[in-house]
């Protein structure tokens, strides 16, 4: 009889660093929005920015433009530092 052994590649990760909370509601919070810049996000983000607004009470989402944009951009210490010298409350 043969006997075949497989690799599991699934293996585990060991989280060292949880997700932030999330927030309860959007309602009275500042939120920034950070975009990598892509396709069609010119549009579409000032959309998601007008229809929070519409959605929660007493929102402020700050414009599109408040952070650094593009994916050279985003994931910099720059922006890292705008986002927490802005005071949101949560970044989309």
């Amino acid at each position: 009889m043969v006997k075949l052994e497989f690799h599991d590649p699934s293996g585990t990760l060991e989280v060292t660093q949880p997700f932030a909370p999330r927030l309860t509601t959007l309602e009275g919070k500042r939120i920034g929005l950070v975009t990598n810049d892509q396709w069609q996000a010119y549009r579409m983000m000032p959309k998601l920015k007008e229809m929070l607004e519409q959605d929660f009470k007493n929102v402020e989402v700050l414009p599109v433009d408040a952070y650094p944009q593009g994916n050279l951009l985003i994931g910099t210490e720059e922006t890292a530092k705008a986002v927490k010298a802005s005071g949101v409350d949560d970044v989309i």
